[in-house]
């Protein structure tokens, strides 16, 4: 019987790189969120960093508002933004075909509460 000199370690970097592969996709997809917008087309974007901004509010085609993924009505909303710092980060996510009202809205309570650092999500154009 032969005597084994040393390990082939091949096959378990072969596992390895496939699991890192499944944690890369399956975490892209837990970092955009639950509800599904279309969001507007701009020609250039800025990237940020998704944990910094604590806070996400979602409008979505009907006008349906969510607060980090969970519905609200608006007059809870504007409670619940009463309550933030001034310097709160927030990230707006509006469905392109929702009604600008809408989104007027929204900005109008943040304006009111002095709540300025606003990140509105877009996709880039890809045709420019």
């Amino acid at each position: 019987m032969k005597k084994f000199d040393e390990i082939n370690i091949i096959p378990f970097i072969d596992i390895m790189l496939v699991l890192l592969a499944i944690v890369l996709i399956t975490a892209s997809f837990i970092s955009q969120g639950k509800i599904q917008v279309n969001v507007p087309k701009a020609s250039s974007t800025v990237a940020f960093k998704s944990d910094d901004l604590a806070k996400l509010l979602t409008v979505t085609e009907n006008g349906e508002v969510y607060f980090n993924d969970k519905p609200i009505q608006k007059e809870a909303l504007e409670k619940e933004i009463a309550g933030w710092n001034p310097e709160q980060k927030v990230t707006l996510k509006v469905d392109a075909k929702s009604a600008f009202q809408d989104f007027v809205a929204i900005t109008d309570l943040m304006a009111k509460h002095q709540i300025k650092n606003v990140a509105i999500v877009t996709m880039k154009d890809k045709g420019k």
